[in-house]
C-alpha cells in the first residue's frame, strides 16, 4: 500500500470548507486547472467522489460529509505540531514533574524547591522517587524528567549534566557522644564503631583508602543502602556516619557535625536529563528552579 500524501488533507480540508473549485483555488493560490487535478487526486486516493455538480454548483457527498470535521480537525492538529512553541505561562501550567533524588536532597532543597514552583506555577506537582541506583533507563524511557546526583560510569553518554554544587564528606553523630567533645585525630575516629553508605553493598568506601593510607582501619558495624538511613542510625545509637555535607543538611538537625580527619576527594552533585527535553520550556524553567535553589543555599 503506498503512502497518501498528507498534502493533500489541507487541500480536502479547504475544499470542503468552501464547496467550490474555483474559491478554493484562489485561497490556496493555485489555478483552477491545479486544483481540478488536486480534487481528481483525492476522488482517486478516497474512492468517492467527494464533490458533484448539483445546477450550476458543487455539493458534498455523504462520504466528504462525514470527512469534513475529521479533516478540518486533523489539519488543525498538523499546524500546531508544526508551529513554535508557544510562550510559557507558569500561571496556567499544569504538569507533574518526576524527580529522582536521594532522601537528603528531598528533604535539604525540597521545602524551598516546592515554596518557589507554587509561587511560580501553582499547578506544577513534583514527584520525587527513590534513587537506587544511576542507571540512566528511567531518564531515556521518560520515567523521570530530572535526575540529581553524581554522574557515573553507569550514566548514558547522551544524558545532559550540569553542575550544581561541590560536597564534601563530613562525620555525623548523635548528641552527646564521645566524638562531640575535643579534638578527633585519624586515630581517635578510626577507632569507633561506623556506618558505611553503599547502594551496592561495598565494604569500603573513600574513607576507607584515606584512612588505610595512614595505615589506619575502622570498624565498620554496618552497611547500608542510603544517607538517611545512616544517619536514622546514628541519632539513636553511638555509631558514626560519614556523609556528604550539603546533601544532608536538613537530615542532620539536632546531630553533632565534625570535618573529617582525613582528606577525601570532594564530589559534584550534578542535575541530569535527557536531551529530548532541551527545548522543553517548562523542563528548562523546572532546572532553572533546581540551579537557583542549590546556589541560594550555599
Amino acid at each position: 500500500m503506498s503512502t497518501p500524501d498528507l498534502n493533500l488533507l489541507v487541500t480536502l480540508d479547504v475544499l470542503l470548507a468552501e464547496g467550490s473549485v474555483a474559491r478554493a483555488a484562489q485561497r490556496l493560490r493555485l489555478s483552477p486547472s491545479a486544483m481540478s487535478r488536486a480534487l481528481a487526486r483525492l476522488r482517486e486516493t478516497t474512492g468517492d467522489p467527494l464533490l458533484v455538480r448539483a445546477g450550476r454548483g458543487l455539493v458534498a457527498t455523504p462520504r466528504a460529509l462525514e470527512l469534513r470535521e475529521r479533516v478540518g480537525q486533523l489539519v488543525e492538529a498538523g499546524k500546531a505540531a508544526l508551529s513554535p512553541a508557544e510562550t510559557l505561562n507558569l500561571k496556567q501550567l499544569e504538569r507533574t514533574f518526576t524527580l529522582r533524588a536521594s532522601d537528603g536532597f528531598a528533604e535539604t532543597f525540597g521545602p524551598d524547591l516546592i515554596t518557589r514552583l507554587g509561587r511560580e506555577a501553582p499547578g506544577v506537582r513534583l514527584r520525587f522517587m527513590q534513587k537506587p541506583d544511576k542507571d540512566s533507563t528511567p531518564l531515556r524511557d521518560g520515567t523521570v524528567d530530572l535526575e540529581i546526583g553524581v554522574v557515573g560510569k553507569a550514566t548514558g553518554p547522551e544524558v545532559r549534566a550540569q553542575a550544581l554544587f561541590r560536597d564534601r564528606f563530613i562525620g555525623a553523630v548523635r548528641k552527646g557522644h564521645a566524638l562531640s567533645k575535643g579534638k578527633i585525630t585519624a586515630a581517635r575516629y578510626a577507632a569507633g564503631r561506623h556506618i558505611l553508605v553503599s547502594r551496592r553493598g561495598l565494604d569500603k568506601g573513600p574513607i576507607d583508602d584515606a584512612l588505610g593510607a595512614l595505615g589506619l582501619t575502622r570498624n565498620i558495624a554496618i552497611i547500608v543502602g542510603g544517607f538517611s538511613t545512616a544517619l536514622s542510625i546514628a541519632r539513636a545509637s553511638d555509631l558514626i556516619a560519614g556523609i556528604p555535607e550539603r546533601g544532608t543538611a536538613a537530615l542532620r538537625t539536632g546531630m553533632h557535625s565534625f570535618p573529617l580527619p582525613v582528606v577525601t576527594s570532594e564530589i559534584t552533585v550534578a542535575m541530569l536529563w535527557h536531551p529530548r527535553l532541551d527545548a522543553d520550556s517548562g523542563h528548562s524553567w523546572l532546572r532553572d528552579c533546581v540551579r537557583d535553589i542549590c546556589a541560594d543555599s550555599r
